[in-house]
């Protein structure tokens, strides 16, 4: 590694919208903001869209040496988020593939580590994809903490 390389941003450079991994369904209770959310193709609640750009734009500022140092923030969320949409992704798997392992009753998925250049990719498509299921509760809190983790 090169000092260059070692002062290059993490991300990838500007943002890119989640790409949604599952098709939409309410999240709020409120259909007005489901039926607003959902004619634009964002169910993320405005909340947690504003702290995924700031956690995009925090990423994309930190040189590749402190993202590696702070990658176990944003691995630790994705870890949290991906039981919410979990169930989902075992009903998409094909019939002749075995199930995950199951600890107690709850299946296991591990978001696999693709390093600091996607994990905020991977984040946002986590998050999409839990708000798509009706499992966003908490999820602007959660965002904020990991963004304040990342300073």
């Amino acid at each position: 590694m090169t000092e260059h390389d070692a002062h290059a941003p993490a991300g990838a450079g500007s943002p890119a919208p989640a790409v949604p991994s599952v098709h939409p369904g309410g999240t709020s209770g409120d259909p007005g903001a489901d039926a607003g959310r959902a004619a634009s193709g964002d169910v993320v609640a405005p909340q947690a869209r504003t702290e995924l750009d700031r956690i995009r734009r925090r990423w994309a500022e930190l040189p590749i040496a402190a993202a590696e140092q702070r990658m176990p923030v944003l691995r630790h969320l994705l870890a949290d988020l991906a039981p919410r949409t979990f169930p989902r992704l075992l009903a998409l798997q094909p019939p002749e593939r075995p199930p995950p392992e199951v600890a107690g009753a709850q299946e296991v998925a591990e978001v696999p580590d693709l390093g600091p250049a996607v994990v905020v990719d991977q984040l946002s498509v986590l998050v999409w994809d839990a708000y798509a299921q009706g499992n966003g509760d908490g999820i602007p809190d959660l965002l904020t903490a990991a963004r304040r983790a990342l300073a």
